[in-house]
């Protein structure tokens, strides 16, 4: 397969599992977080580096690491997530800078774990994706119905007898794993672009819930390979034009919603209580 057939297929695989991870993005109201997790995983792609491991190993673990910390800081006495999702933002970013800085030996410039080089992403993290996607495919086969019923009604979620804290943990791994996987592909500071914008636009487009994640897979799909057309066309950075993409289609979904096309998810009711029957 040639240089941009392997561009397009990690595009293809990036943008369903943009899609599908970030309706939990957008239905949890995790979007900052998301924001700070991926500064987060800067600085695990650039340790991977001076070790001479994937990057997705470094990001991973860091990512997990930082995950925890915010939570620890969010739990403080008259802190917020808000907050704790800034310090985590900063501390990674200027961590992973410092590290990068400290460490001129390395090959990778900085800007290939802040946007990505998906123009020369190899077999082994297009598998990776690959991979992700289809464990996230599976988990939210089996779990789209509680996932749904601790977003809308956490309360009824715990009282009907479930964990609260075992989906909230599932959809961070999978936000985390995701944002970790896509870093050769589109970096780690531009993978909320991907994550967010495609679900958003999804969300204000769709009128039953049912459509919102195949609609936000096929937005997805559409902004990451759109934007390396676009950026083969003009000669300019693939990373970049991705994310841009994916800000137009969010862009394109408004001005539709504002002549009337879409309107509010209708459909959630119907999958709502969950039985208990069928509880993970």
């Amino acid at each position: 397969m040639t240089v941009f057939g392997n561009a397009m297929l990690a595009a293809v695989l990036v943008g369903a599992l943009c899609g599908i991870v970030g309706t939990l993005v957008v239905l949890r109201k995790r979007a900052f977080f998301t924001v700070a997790l991926t500064h987060a995983t800067f600085p695990g792609g650039v340790i991977a580096a001076i070790l001479g491991v994937h990057l997705a190993l470094g990001g991973f673990v860091m990512g997990m690491l930082l995950v925890g910390l915010m939570v620890l800081v969010g739990k403080l006495h008259r802190q917020g997530n808000e907050v704790a999702a800034g310090i985590v933002l900063s501390f990674g970013y200027a961590l992973g800078t410092f590290l990068h800085a400290a460490n001129p030996q390395l090959q990778s410039k900085v800007d290939s774990f802040l946007t990505g080089t998906i123009l020369g992403i190899n077999r082994e993290s297009i598998l990776l994706i690959a991979t992700m996607l289809i464990i996230t495919v599976v988990a939210m086969t089996l779990w789209w119905k509680p996932m749904l019923f601790s977003t809308f009604d956490p309360r009824g979620f715990v009282a009907s007898g479930y964990s609260g804290w075992g989906f909230e943990a599932l959809s961070l791994v999978l936000i985390v794993g995701t944002v970790v996987v896509t870093m050769p592909a589109i970096g780690s500071v531009l993978a909320i672009a991907m994550i967010a914008a495609p679900a958003a636009s999804a969300k204000l487009l769709v009128r039953n819930v049912v459509w919102l994640i195949p609609t936000a897979v096929v937005l997805g799909i559409l902004a990451a390979t759109g934007g390396l057309w676009i950026s083969r066309w003009l000669s300019i950075s693939a990373g970049g034009s991705i994310a841009l993409t994916a800000t137009l289609v969010f862009v394109v979904a408004t001005v539709l919603r504002s002549l009337g096309v879409g309107g509010p998810q209708r459909g959630a009711a119907a999958t709502l209580p969950v039985k208990i029957s069928d509880r993970a």
